[in-house]
């Protein structure tokens, strides 16, 4: 068919007009190329202010190590109590390992390690250990090792240095009273220990009036000794005999014939493990009539019921016991702070892994670090002055009892608030030997029994 040129002219201006109606039309909108997410992310929330974004999470510090250095006697004349000490600090390390360190405030983690040698219960040995614990181990912070003698030669190096250390296992008062900036002494001091003696002894035996004390010749046992005397004799008692022996004696026939014939009504002192040990039992085996004994050391021991039937009767001063109620509970109604896990967990826990009963000096021994692991979290830092403010502030409770430390320019360190307690072997309806608290009477857990 023909087209006329009229309509062929119409065509090309139609098309032309289409063209420029097109190039002047709004572009559409490309659709943005989708982004590769990894599967687990979220995706991005693009409305939310930049203030509210949560930031990506801190991958956690490593912990530091934390030299913690001591000496234990593993041999000599105090291994039985060093290893009851050492195996209560081995448990508080357990508990702290399982907790993942100590942990401060910035995220900042310690995780303590023990670093000690055995200074067979020797004077020399422990100064020249805690030299090397120092100078050559790099230990950040002492503990003690257990008795007075060797703590307080102990913490003459510490001091020296300017370590802090915390001793357990040492009552003795004199370490205590030479205005020493750095140590802190968790034991109720030695001047206490036995005065509560002469007050159950009075009560227990209202007709007695005299008594014998004979005690190890020690910094400790002859603190204690020097304490006791004047305090019975303010009680109308009248001391019929004061004498000590030798460390390492092992025969007490002497001493026994001249308790004899001075025909006391109670007996108090000893010294420490073997020595109470021994004389407790040559008391029964000559058949001493005297119907009060406290001895310091070695009753709380739970080898101690090894002597059978000698130790019936026998009562001790003891730091702590497993019967003893502080609690969280017990805090509250003294407006304290608790501290720590609770004494069921610490007996239960213990027993466990030693698949023996812990006596005092386990509690002390696991005691010494959480104090330590406290003073750190109080301070929020290592440094020992730091350190040191926090122990001075410290007033509170834990399974082990009251802790307080003077805070006094000559007696600084000193514990002040802990308190004895007083236990005695006893037999079971069944005639087992048990220990029972039987003073102060508010904590007793059974009604003492007189020899």
């Amino acid at each position: 068919m023909k087209v006329s040129n009229k309509v062929l002219h119409l065509i090309s201006v139609v098309m032309i007009a289409s063209v420029l109606l097109a190039a002047c039309a709004t572009p559409t909108t490309e659709a943005p190329k989708p982004t590769a997410v990894p599967p687990t992310s979220a995706p991005a929330a693009t409305s939310a202010p930049a203030a509210t974004a949560v930031p990506a999470t801190a991958a956690p510090k490593p912990p530091k190590p934390l030299v913690l250095g001591f000496t234990a006697s593993q041999t000599g004349a105090q291994q039985v109590a060093s290893k009851k000490q050492i195996e209560g600090l081995q448990l508080w390390l357990d508990d702290v390992k399982k907790a993942g360190g100590i942990k401060l405030k910035d995220g900042t983690i310690y995780m303590p390690e023990m670093k000690f040698y055995d200074d067979e219960s020797k004077t020399d040995r422990v100064q020249a250990l805690y030299t090397k614990l120092i100078n050559d181990d790099k230990a950040d912070f002492l503990f003690s090792p257990y008795s007075s003698g060797l703590a307080k030669a102990a913490a003459v190096v510490s001091e020296q240095n300017g370590k802090v250390m915390i001793t357990a296992g040492a009552a003795d008062d004199a370490t205590m009273e030479q205005g020493f900036k750095n140590t802190f002494q968790l034991y109720t001091p030695a001047s206490r220990y036995l005065t509560g003696a002469v007050d159950a002894l009075q009560k227990f035996v209202p007709t007695a009036k005299k008594v014998a004390i004979v005690y190890e010749k020690d910094s400790f046992s002859t603190s204690v000794a020097n304490a006791a005397q004047p305090y019975a004799k303010s009680k109308g008692l009248e001391v019929v005999l004061f004498e000590g022996y030798d460390t390492g004696t092992t025969d007490f026939a002497p001493f026994i014939n001249k308790i004899v014939a001075t025909n006391p009504d109670a007996i108090i002192g000893g010294g420490h493990f073997a020595d109470g040990t021994t004389f407790s039992k040559q008391l029964f085996e000559k058949k001493v009539p005297v119907k009060f004994v406290s001895i310091l050391v070695a009753p709380p021991e739970p080898t101690f019921k090894d002597i059978g039937d000698a130790a019936v009767g026998i009562i001790g001063p003891s730091q702590w016991e497993p019967q003893v109620t502080y609690s969280a509970d017990a805090a509250k109604a003294a407006n304290l702070p608790y501290y720590g896990l609770s004494n069921k967990a610490f007996v239960d826990t213990y027993t466990a892994k030693y698949n023996s009963a812990p006596s005092y000096h386990s509690a002390g021994g696991y005691a010494q670090g959480l104090i330590f692991q406290k003073a750190i979290e109080d301070a929020d830092s290592i440094e020992p002055a730091k350190i040191v403010a926090a122990l001075d502030k410290m007033n509170l409770m834990t399974f082990y009892g009251v802790v307080k430390f003077s805070t006094d320019a000559k007696t600084h360190g000193k514990q002040e608030a802990h308190s004895m307690v007083y236990m005695q072997w006893q037999k079971d309806a069944s005639g087992k030997l048990v220990t029972q608290i039987v003073w102060p009477l508010a904590a007793k857990s059974a009604d003492a029994v007189l020899r």
